[in-house]
């Protein structure tokens, strides 16, 4: 009997912008806006024969109580900016970046991913994403935001319109023939006519095929309407789970609804974002993992992570002492602006009560209930260890691969690469040469047209 042969596992990295996984305060650390941060890490990331580099985007600074939230790191430059300067320095690494579906528009999305697929020789990736929040609106004309169900049926459209512009243009329109003059096979390359419920335009797309016909398109989003919503159009999805249990569950849900769409469960990637504390041994390492959350979460931090629960004003409170008797005011607006952490909290009298219940029973502080309630590492260990432990969930189903993000940029992901890709090689389950140019070819993804021409097949 033949075994199966085991699963090539994708990574990628996550250049960490507005939140506190990063340590801005390490001595380590560098600029976030500075381009030679973003050159090293891709950099970076190309040798280690990475997948893709991701950034994230905010449209808005965070707030809290009506001023900036600058206990961590705080700006981040335009998106396609620093994507496009990327391009410019790396030869293979795709380039994927997060720009918001709610306060864009289709048209000028399109020619700025088509110019970036153009310019990166086929590298180029979208992780379509909605904002939720009114506070981000107050920065657009328009204002206001979108009830959940409005924002995904918007984000839809926003991607179906977007795919008829770079679907506009063919691959044999231009002729660029000198001896007779002629440029354009057909004149009418890149006309375009959408009527529908979020959007009305028709024109001319300006930007003609480029080499991966449309950018790889990424979705991040947990909710019902989130998981359909990359059954549906997505190539590959962030996900949150990067345990066993919660890991194979999540994959067997969202594959389980390709069928209905005409694709097989290759046809989506699922990539856990994943943290790690890396030393040479495991016992090192456990020690690392543990003074990188106590940089993580300074005294100040702790108290801030708690009003997003208590939505009161608790500077007064010692962090290193006890939780505050006081219920959350669950009445008034809330004072944390922008923070995705505001939604996780749905019931705050719950949370709040479940807090003390955990923090009597260990003698916790407010600041170490917030170290051991946050986020940890998702692996600790040796070299050795977390590539055994990535191997592992990937060949268990529980995802396809990761997406990295250290906590010191931007030479947080360096040892990594020396490190454990090395022994991933070894393996033999994860690449020591790029076999392809494009994204597509590094995630094992069809050209759009062929994947067209399967779905209506099948």
């Amino acid at each position: 009997m033949t075994s199966k042969p085991p699963k090539q596992i994708h990574l990628a990295a996550h250049f960490p912008g507005v939140n506190n996984t990063t340590v801005w305060s390490d001595p380590r650390a560098g600029s976030h806006i500075e381009f030679s941060s973003f050159a090293h890490f891709a950099r970076t990331a190309e040798r280690a024969k990475f997948d893709f580099l991701f950034l994230a985007e905010g449209l808005r600074l965070r707030e809290q109580d009506g001023e900036i939230y600058d206990l961590d790191v705080v700006g981040r430059p335009d998106t396609f900016t620093v994507l496009a300067a990327l391009a410019a320095v790396t030869e293979r690494l795709g380039l994927t970046g997060t720009i918001n579906s709610t306060f864009n528009e289709p048209y000028e999305v399109a020619r700025q991913f088509a110019s970036l697929d153009h310019l990166s020789g086929g590298r180029s990736a979208w992780n379509v994403v909605t904002s939720w929040d009114a506070f981000t609106g107050e920065n657009f004309r328009r204002g206001g935001f979108l009830p959940q169900q409005e924002r995904y049926s918007r984000a839809r459209e926003f991607l179906a319109t977007a795919n008829e512009l770079f679907d506009s243009w063919h691959d044999d329109e231009i002729l660029a023939d000198q001896e007779t003059g002629t440029f354009l096979r057909d004149a009418k390359a890149g006309a375009f006519v959408h009527t529908g419920r979020h959007f009305d335009i028709h024109g001319r797309f300006n930007v003609p095929r480029s080499p991966q016909g449309r950018p790889v398109v990424f979705q991040a989003g947990d909710s019902d309407e989130g998981r359909e919503f990359a059954a549906a159009e997505a190539d590959a999805i962030f996900s949150r789970y990067g345990t066993l249990e919660t890991g194979r569950a999540f994959y067997t849900d969202v594959k389980s609804r390709l069928a209905a769409y005409g694709r097989r469960p290759d046809q989506l990637l699922i990539l856990p974002a994943a943290t790690f504390a890396l030393a040479d041994t495991d016992a090192e390492a456990e020690e690392l993992a543990r003074e990188i959350r106590r940089q993580q979460v300074s005294g100040a931090t702790a108290l801030k992570h708690l009003e997003f629960v208590w939505n009161r004003d608790l500077s007064a409170y010692d962090p290193e002492g006890p939780l505050p008797d006081i219920d959350p005011d669950t009445a008034g607006a809330h004072i944390s602006q922008g923070r995705a952490q505001v939604r996780m909290y749905r019931d705050p009298t719950a949370t709040a009560r479940e807090w003390r219940e955990l923090a009597a029973a260990h003698g916790w502080s407010i600041r170490d209930l917030v170290i051991h309630t946050g986020n940890r590492q998702n692996f600790i260990g040796s070299p050795s260890t977390i590539a055994g432990a990535i191997d592992d969930l990937v060949q268990a189903d529980a995802c396809d691969g990761f997406i990295l993000v250290p906590h010191v940029t931007p030479s947080g992901l360096d040892d990594f690469a020396d490190k454990v890709v090395p022994l991933l090689q070894e393996r033999g389950v994860f690449r020591t040469e790029y076999e392809g140019t494009t994204l597509r070819d590094h995630l094992g993804l069809a050209h759009p047209d062929t994947a067209r021409d399967e779905r209506a097949a099948s």
